[in-house]
């Protein structure tokens, strides 16, 4: 792992995420990339390099002096404590947040996204989504969504929610460093619900063919029954006192994601504890 992205709003949050990504730059000796983006009403983003062109002078004013102030921002944030012994970048862009994100993830070749998530409900999550969703769905590399602070610094217990598809196997890889980085215990999951339920005997035999398969160490097989598969990721998670839940996301999008939704989407908006998540692609 050689960079990280860490989207900055400035909030608590941002906060947050901003103090677990520099512990894992450090224990991976990876750079920091931080990046705000002063939302605008564009459908892509710009770096904010030279003077920005308005018609109205008066707005040209007002967005100089946001720019200023976001410079300023950004230098202050980048020069806390937290991030001594890592190599910081700062990236200013305008324009849409998600699209400025995905530009640098692109432009850098980043290798993991950390980045705070307030959650959403209701109408919301439903009709608008959030940037995070959107980077959920759409990133080409890991994700790793964070609501609150981690009571401990270090991922030494990391839930595996798992379909048991060939389509994880890039997934898995991105799990047993994560394993080996932090010296921790797997611990696989899979949820039987009402709709659809398989005997223990059954799913465990084909949960210990899976583990064998990826040449998982320093693992825990376990089954959990619960109304929905969301909320049994999340309160089994809960009960082992886990540290991070990983998962892949087939990045549905569009009425197809309307219909379908994601499991990995729905934890990430409900969960309390860091989701790790990957968007795989259905092999053929």
């Amino acid at each position: 792992m050689k960079k990280i992205l860490v989207p900055i709003d400035f909030s608590k949050t941002a906060q947050t995420a901003a103090e677990v990504a520099a512990g894992i730059a450090k224990k991976a000796g990876a750079e920091l990339i931080l990046l705000h983006v002063i939302e605008e009403g564009s459908k892509g983003s710009f770096a904010v390099t030279g003077e920005v062109q308005y018609a109205d002078m008066e707005e040209k004013l007002f967005m100089l002096k946001l720019i200023e102030r976001s410079k300023k921002q950004m230098a202050k944030f980048a020069a806390d404590p937290m991030f001594n012994g890592v190599k910081v970048k700062s990236e200013l862009r305008m324009g849409s947040p998600f699209h400025g994100m995905r530009t640098i993830i692109a432009e850098h070749k980043v290798d993991l996204v950390v980045m705070g998530t307030t959650g959403v409900t209701g109408a919301t999550e439903m009709i608008i989504g959030s940037n995070t969703e959107k980077v959920v769905r759409h990133a080409k590399c890991p994700v790793l969504t964070i609501q609150k602070k981690p009571t401990r610094p270090n991922f030494k217990n990391i839930v595996y929610a798992t379909s048991m598809s060939k389509d994880e196997e890039v997934f898995s890889r991105i799990v047993k460093r994560a394993q080996a980085m932090y010296d921790s215990t797997i611990h696989l999951v899979r949820i039987n619900t009402p709709g659809n339920f398989q005997r223990d005997s059954v799913v465990k035999k084909y949960m210990q063919d899976f583990a064998k398969k990826l040449q998982l160490k320093n693992y825990t097989i376990n089954v959990f029954n619960d109304v929905t598969e969301e909320e049994g990721i999340i309160y089994f998670a809960d009960s082992i006192h886990a540290d991070m839940i990983a998962m892949a996301t087939h990045g549905r999008t569009g009425f197809a994601h309307v219909l379908a939704g994601s499991i990995a989407e729905d934890v990430v908006n409900h969960s309390k504890r860091p989701v790790l998540t990957f968007v795989v692609k259905h092999r053929k």
